[in-house]
């Protein structure tokens, strides 16, 4: 199957798995896995390879992110039941104030995700997320949706984040990444505002199962501390979280400097997130044996493993659906008739990374696929030549539009809106009324933005 046919039946496909998860009740996982299926057969896949194709889209998922996602819920169990993450969330209130704490895990998981993947980065903030929902009684979903936005955001706009890194090295700006971090940061805010308006009206439209639990009242919450007896330090209920930023911050930068030597390699290693959260896990290791837990680590661990597991599993099957959508030519499809969406300027790679990332799930994806087909500004022959966008400038601009892009939007075939959807206690149905509305005004704010930018920097 190709052409218009191959569109029809994608969009079917995927109206068919939101009517089974939000009306039918069909799980997630089932329904996920179902829709591959079948999707496969339709599109003409060959039978012999459909078997090959599920099995490494569910696979991709754990080698990318399975282990990073144990860790880190791992971490935030740590983080929980030690109090550290009740010691931050004291923290963050006394720097924001106890009027705005969607704010607060907004900015905080903008800056968290530089140099950490939105998925492992909402991982790690979650405990922080839900100790300051109980000391403020504020929106479980506002703080939710806020603090997916800012991990969002940051993931797919600013260096050192591999997406746009890979973009502005294959536009040709490679050498240029002040320039793209700077964009990068000054096209956020659109994003921010957005994000951070419609979080406040959505936490009043939509409850989690954390909002339907009745909130504790301040003296319950002051017994809620004095059971962990003393808090610890500030340093030790964050290093677990920020040392592995560090780490992964360090590999990011050696890479993008080029260090050679020993002193890269072990950067390069320690920076891999794995081995990144695998050093956070240690220092939470420490903070348990400072609080007299290490006792309670197996059952810890046990625990985590019962929440994180269907996670992982539902996620595995969103990669099967993207695997699939690959695999039917959709991706090739876009490439051959790149030629004919050339007349719409900067929104062009939006357009183009915008289906994309509706059609696989993977926002990196979208953003190294998209950039692929503008190739770089300096050759005659590119996507990017017939634009117009020839100067660095437009580069870096093209960059942010393929970011912008690669936000929308976030749906059921996409790893990260499992994550936030199931960590943040928000049902399917009302998931696509949060995380993928929320990324969908973000993108709309974003390439708005960007339009505006040109008209004055082009």
């Amino acid at each position: 199957m190709s052409g218009v046919a191959l569109i029809i039946t994608f969009v079917i496909a995927i109206a068919i798995m939101i009517v089974a998860i939000s009306k039918w009740n069909v799980n997630p996982f089932l329904a996920l896995m179902g829709i591959s299926l079948i999707l496969a057969i339709v599109v003409g896949i060959p039978l012999k390879d459909i078997p090959g194709i599920i099995g490494s889209g569910f696979s991709g998922i754990f080698n990318s992110i399975g282990i990073v996602i144990i860790f880190g819920a791992l971490i935030g169990t740590i983080l929980e039941k030690t109090g550290a993450a009740l010691k931050l969330a004291e923290m963050v209130v006394r720097i924001v104030g106890h009027k705005r704490p969607q704010l607060a895990m907004e900015l905080m998981g903008w800056i968290v995700s530089i140099p950490v993947f939105c998925d492992s980065g909402f991982v790690i903030l979650n405990p922080i997320r839900k100790a300051l929902q109980k000391k403020t009684h504020f929106s479980s979903v506002a703080m939710t949706v806020a603090l997916s936005a800012g991990l969002y955001t940051a993931h797919v706009l600013i260096p050192p984040t591999p997406g746009p890194i890979a973009a502005a090295g294959t536009l040709g700006i490679g050498n240029n990444l002040l320039m793209v971090i700077g964009m990068g940061t000054l096209c956020s805010i659109p994003s921010l505002l957005v994000a951070y308006f419609f979080a406040n009206y959505i936490g009043k439209k939509v409850k989690s199962s954390e909002d339907l639990v009745e909130d504790i009242d301040s003296s319950e919450y002051e017994e809620l501390l004095k059971s962990f007896g003393e808090l610890p330090n500030g340093f030790m209920a964050l290093a677990p979280i920020l040392v592995p930023i560090l780490c992964m911050a360090l590999g990011s930068i050696s890479s993008a400097l080029k260090w050679q030597g020993a002193v890269a390699t072990f950067f390069t290693f320690l920076g891999t997130p794995i081995i990144a959260l695998t050093v956070g896990l240690l220092f939470g290791i420490l903070l348990l044996g400072q609080k007299g837990k290490l006792k309670e680590f197996n059952a810890m661990t046990t625990e985590t493993l019962k929440i994180v597991g269907p996670i992982l599993f539902i996620t595995a099957a969103g990669g099967v659906l993207g695997k699939v959508i690959a695999s039917a030519g959709f991706v090739g499809y876009m490439k051959e008739h790149a030629a004919a969406l050339s007349m719409v300027g900067i929104f062009f790679p939006f357009l183009i990374a915008a289906i994309l990332k509706t059609a696989q799930g993977s926002s990196t994806v979208a953003i190294t696929t998209t950039a692929g087909i503008m190739g770089s500004f300096l050759d005659q022959g590119s996507m990017m030549n017939a634009l117009g966008l020839t100067s660095p400038m437009a580069a870096v601009l093209t960059v942010m539009a393929i970011g912008a892009g690669a936000m929308t939007v976030s749906h059921a075939n996409d790893s990260y809106f499992w994550v936030v959807t199931n960590f943040g206690g928000i049902s399917p149905e009302d998931g696509y009324k949060t995380q993928t509305m929320v990324t969908l005004l973000q993108g709309l704010a974003c390439i708005i933005f960007i339009w505006i930018l040109s008209l004055f920097l082009l």
